[in-house]
């Protein structure tokens, strides 16, 4: 059967606006995607809902079918988006409105049953993760757009492929092969250069948006439309493989897909081959995410200027003692970025981070804004902050649970408003996943002289957040370098030099067709992304610390 060429317009709730319009236009696509929903978003979803019951769902895809609905119908483009977040059928609703305001004539259909809200109280969105096979039925059915609430990311690859070339939920090889084209458009432009480790290789001002050529035995080519900014190679496919995944076997509802069996290779400019995909049976669980308020957070960033910086900040904590007593959670975080004799104020000034959290709104409003703003005349010399105290704002918490696939009613409601069930797979055709044996090291390299130098000189990383655990993906460009690689960073270095996973869980997975090492960090955020646990709450920069740290590298290397 002919190829089906699947296109990304949007990694996130956010995402480029125009990204819709451009991939539509650029060049031939079959079916144009759209991501919008990560942990996070389920919680501001969530909260929208609250005001409205008819909300729910993400606006901005409106927006974006309004200007492209014409297009995609003219181009004969089907759209698939899992932007109807916890309101999928009124999402496609809107759609229709919008199609016959429009005048176009659209057949919309919708996959619905991942809410879980009602089984867990006290939450405010919960919600499984779904598979692919409710969007293939819509589109066997005949749909031109299709919306859902919470799938997997891969799976609105999944479905199309499987409607397309008639595949059957027992044809693993082939669905994990699409499960890793999904996983490598779900993020847009992270494909095509975007927030990669080795920037400077190409033109990433304005990346375009990655689409996949897919085949009918599973394998594809990730590439962009002829003419788009950024560039697709082996590593920018390869730092988007890492992405928020763990070790060799990456779980989903449909299929379980085998990371280490997956071979990458430069197909031309600006395509990568990816072959070789394995895939086991299914877990017989599916992932519920659940978001709840878990009160009520502050902040305040105290400037330090000069001089005693750590004499100046003891004395700030001291002040605020009293403030803070009865508060549940205070943190306290010195970024010493001032350097001695500073050309600049900035570059002569520390930040002294105060994060406060309370279920109850007053002991972090105003008790906290209060006692901060009344040491502006009071305090060490030079006293001021960034910006002042707010009367203290909701925090969410994420964690997740696993249910059995038949506890959810997993349901494609067609364009005609037949309900079709996607029936589980039977207990025979699921397997819990284990953890695969460690794979040999690679010879290590002879010994020669070494240099204290940068890893990411000879390493590229991306990092990302899952719950409250952080996975970071490093991979080598040359054989030489995994070598070393491979031998250097144990998860013994990886804390050391990471000092905040210094008592926490590191697991360290090899991924040898990469030149890959895949850690995977428990607890480091805490609650999740939306309880803001620390600097960088979705742990995107953690990659690129690691890759700033210094280490004994071989000079043949360098």
């Amino acid at each position: 059967m002919s190829v089906l060429r699947v296109g990304n317009a949007s990694g996130f709730y956010g995402d480029r606006f125009d990204a819709m319009r451009e991939m539509l236009t650029d060049g031939p696509l079959d079916v144009l995607t759209g991501d919008y929903l990560a942990e996070l978003t389920m919680l501001i979803l969530g909260r929208d809902r609250l005001k409205n019951p008819d909300a729910g769902y993400a606006r901005t895809f409106l927006r974006q079918l309004e200007e492209c609905l014409g297009l995609a119908h003219e181009r004969e483009v089907k759209i698939v988006t899992n932007a109807g977040g916890l309101n999928p059928a009124g999402l496609a609703d809107a759609v229709r409105a919008l199609a016959e305001r429009l005048g176009i004539p659209v057949r919309v259909a919708h996959v619905e049953g991942d809410d879980r809200t009602a089984a867990h109280p006290g939450t405010l969105a919960a919600h499984a993760y779904l598979g692919g096979f409710g969007i293939a039925a819509c589109l066997r059915a005949g749909a031109d757009v299709v919306v859902t609430g919470r799938v997997t990311d891969a799976a609105l690859v999944t479905g199309p492929a499987a409607a397309h070339f008639g595949w059957g939920p027992t044809e693993y090889d082939r669905l994990a092969g699409a499960v890793v084209a999904g996983h490598l458009l779900e993020c847009g432009a992270q494909a095509t250069g975007g927030n990669y480790a080795f920037f400077q290789d190409g033109d990433v001002r304005r990346p375009g948006f990655p689409l996949a050529e897919l085949h009918a035995d599973g394998t594809s080519v990730v590439t962009k439309h002829d003419g788009t900014g950024g560039f697709v190679d082996v590593g920018t496919v390869t730092a988007q493989l890492l992405y928020e995944t763990g070790g060799a076997r990456y779980a989903g509802p449909d299929v379980t897909a085998r990371l280490d069996t997956v071979r990458l290779s430069q197909d031309g400019p600006d395509r990568v081959r990816v072959e070789g995909v394995r895939g086991e049976a299914p877990p017989p669980t599916l992932k519920v995410g659940l978001n709840r308020l878990g009160g009520f957070r502050n902040e305040v960033a105290f400037v330090l200027t000069g001089l005693d910086v750590e004499a100046k900040a003891d004395l700030v904590r001291t002040q605020m003692e009293p403030a803070l007593g009865r508060i549940t959670d205070v943190r306290w975080d010195l970024a010493r970025t001032d350097r001695p004799d500073a050309p600049t104020e900035e570059t002569a000034s520390a930040l002294l981070r105060l994060v406060v959290r309370d279920t109850d709104q007053q002991a972090v409003g105003r008790a906290l804004s209060g006692a901060a703003i009344e040491l502006a005349l009071a305090g060490y010399p030079g006293f001021h902050v960034l910006a002042p105290p707010g009367k203290g704002a909701p925090y969410g918490v994420f964690e997740d649970v696993y249910v059995p696939h038949g506890a959810v009613d997993h349901v494609a409601v067609l364009h005609d408003g037949r309900r079709v069930s996607v029936s589980p797979p039977p207990d025979q055709d699921t397997a819990v996943p284990a953890p695969v044996p460690e794979p040999p090291l690679p010879q290590p390299l002879p010994p020669g002289p070494v240099r204290r130098a940068p890893l990411g000189l000879v390493a590229g990383a991306r990092s990302g957040d899952k719950g409250g655990d952080a996975n970071v993906g490093v991979w080598a460009r040359t054989d030489d370098a995994w070598r070393w690689l491979a031998h250097a960073l144990t998860a013994d270095r990886f804390r050391e030099l990471i000092p905040e996973a210094r008592d926490l869980p590191v697991t360290r997975h090899q991924l040898p067709n990469l030149r890959a090492l895949n850690f995977v960090v428990e607890g480091i955020l805490g609650e999740g992304v939306a309880a803001q646990a620390r600097f960088d709450p979705q742990a995107k920069a953690l990659g690129e610390w690691l890759r700033a740290r210094h280490l004994d590298i071989p000079e043949a290397l360098l």
